[in-house]
């Protein structure tokens, strides 16, 4: 396993599989030397000492600073932005407390993922692959390869609405998706230059992003009190089943599924001895400041977007947008009927209302920072992908056949939408996306708190009760809230063949997540769930071992 060893941790095996590690002085006893999945990241980057600040070190901090930013751009990415802009247009800054909620809990979550990285040096599908049995394996892994595609569709085409609005409509949306995808190819190669070089590259993203929508932020210059009230008072008055709708949506598009698998591997970039329990405790302690560092400038990011368009189009009309645009000759007016209805937008009609109401340079702004967002996550995407596949299927592929898999998976379905679906009509779309994606968050929240409470795969890192019962509270209200969300979607198709399918999907979905839930609470210590050692469809029963049963047979045991 990388930088490391993975150890005997808890339950005592049989003489003939492993010698019983030795946790007398402390420490604990390597077993096995060597990776069997190799990290995407061919560098690794060093920790270096600092005794002189043993409890908080910034040279410490700066070196482990990286994944957490990687990470947090799902936060940012093109389906975050519209959700905000739609919060804001809908429910004004009343909503501001329910994105800051789910950020605090996207924290947590991404919170355990990182830990099981660092601890065991092995990313979420790696651990799925060695502790499911096939079948359950194999849904676990097409799930989340569902839910890699519906983010990446968001993410491409919010690219190609941008490259759209820059290009004043001359370069359609297919072409917009073509030159995401060679520029995508292009720019995940920069690790072979060095992997701070890539880190740095994402950072650009993320501080163009904070620029543009920070100067949006400013020219509108919303009300601060209400902002402020919005934001701590968890309230929502004279909200309706609109409102309540748009709440739903903002949790499922701020805590998203393939992050899980994202963060757990990023993680492995750092060097970190886990043979050694002060560096590992340590490791933990760094990631976790340096993720809650980066979801904060996350969090402000899209608090700039909800602002604006709070202050500037809550309670809109689309005739008033219509005779603004009409008046400023935009070539765009036509796209809001002449009706007293509430403005409705999207990403390309928020860039839209933006020009008509504060100039061409608002407009162009905003589609400069709305492409950052989708370069970024679309980039962020390929490497999720690359990680569930490596991990669930063990390709050995090399990089450039992995990457051209990955993308041709994510890439053709958002490529023939491109091509069949209008950049002005893409808004059903988009509430499809995230209704499928809030369907696959059990398929990554029940995993990984899971493998997170095993102290056979955690040690001494395994959570505590407290842990364990928030983080189930906390899985359960996320995966409630976006069912409601599909509920609600459902009911809106108004066609009984629809309701037919949905009920057929919804068996076998529900049977699945039964499955995982009652591994979970197995895991969670309620061991008279267990259907004995031996249990054909349950986890092993002896973690470890079948971890270390599952090496290439060229791993040899360490000196250390």
């Amino acid at each position: 396993m990388s930088d490391g060893n993975y150890q005997h941790l808890e339950e005592t095996p049989s003489e003939e599989h492993s010698p019983k590690a030795d946790l007398s002085n402390g420490s604990i006893d390597p077993v096995i030397e060597g990776e069997p999945f190799t990290s995407y990241f061919d560098e690794k980057i060093p920790i270096p000492e600092d005794e002189q600040h043993t409890w908080f070190s910034f040279r410490k901090l700066w070196a482990f600073t990286g994944p957490g930013f990687l990470m947090s751009i799902a936060y940012l990415d093109p389906g975050n932005i519209e959700s905000d802009l739609q919060s804001g247009s809908v429910a004004g800054f009343k909503l501001l407390w329910v994105l800051l909620v789910a950020t605090i809990i996207g924290l947590l979550l991404q919170r355990l993922a990182a830990r099981l990285g660092v601890v065991t040096g092995l990313h979420l599908a790696e651990v799925c692959n060695r502790q499911y049995p096939k079948a359950p394996r194999i849904l676990l892994w097409l799930m989340v390869e569902i839910a890699i595609i519906g983010s990446d569709m968001q993410e491409v085409i919010g690219s190609a609405i941008a490259i759209n609005l820059l290009s004043v409509g001359i370069i359609p949306l297919w072409g917009g998706v073509l030159i995401t995808i060679v520029d995508t190819f292009f720019f995940l190669f920069l690790d072979k230059y060095g992997l701070r070089k890539l880190e740095a590259f994402f950072g650009l993203l993320i501080t163009i992003m904070a620029v543009t929508f920070g100067y949006e932020y400013i020219r509108v210059s919303p009300d601060q009190g209400q902002l402020l009230k919005g934001m701590f008072f968890p309230y929502c008055e004279g909200c309706g089943t609109r409102q309540l709708e748009q709440a739903v949506g903002i949790v499922g598009a701020v805590i998203m599924p393939h992050n899980m698998y994202l963060h757990s591997a990023l993680v492995k970039s750092r060097e970190v001895n886990r043979a050694n329990k002060k560096e590992v405790r340590e490791a933990n302690k760094y990631f976790f400041i340096e993720s809650a560092i980066a979801l904060f400038i996350s969090f402000i990011i899209n608090v700039f977007v909800v602002a604006v368009f709070a202050e500037a189009f809550f309670g809109k009309t689309n005739i008033e947008v219509h005779n603004e645009c009409f008046n400023k000759t935009s070539p765009h007016s036509d796209l809001f009927p002449n009706n007293t209805d509430t403005l409705e937008v999207d990403i390309y009609k928020g860039g839209v209302v933006l020009g008509c109401f504060f100039g061409p340079a608002a407009l162009y702004i905003w589609a400069i920072g709305i492409l950052a967002a989708g370069q970024s996550s679309t980039m962020t995407g390929t490497y999720s992908g690359q990680f569930v596949m490596e991990g669930f299927l063990n390709l050995k592929w090399s990089r450039f056949a992995r990457v051209i898999l990955t993308r041709s998976i994510a890439i053709t379905p958002t490529l023939f939408v491109a091509i069949f679906q209008d950049v002005e009509h893409l808004t059903g779309m988009n509430d499809f996306l995230n209704v499928l994606q809030s369907l696959q968050l059990p398929f990554a929240l029940i995993p990984v708190l899971t493998f997170t409470s095993l102290r056979p795969v955690m040690n001494e890192f395994a959570n505590g009760l407290g842990w364990k019962i928030a983080g189930g509270i906390l899985i359960l209200i996320v995966c409630s809230i976006n069912i409601y969300f599909v509920v609600v979607y459902v009911s809106a198709l108004g066609h009984v063949v629809f309701y037919v399918i949905a009920a057929l999907l919804s068996v076998a979905y529900m049977c699945f997540v039964v499955y995982l839930t009652w591994q979970c609470l197995v895991a969670l210590g309620l061991k008279f769930l267990q259907c004995g050692d031996t249990c054909p469809i349950g986890l092993t029963s002896n973690p470890e071992l079948f971890l270390l049963n599952n090496m290439e047979k060229d791993d040899t045991p360490s000196n250390r």
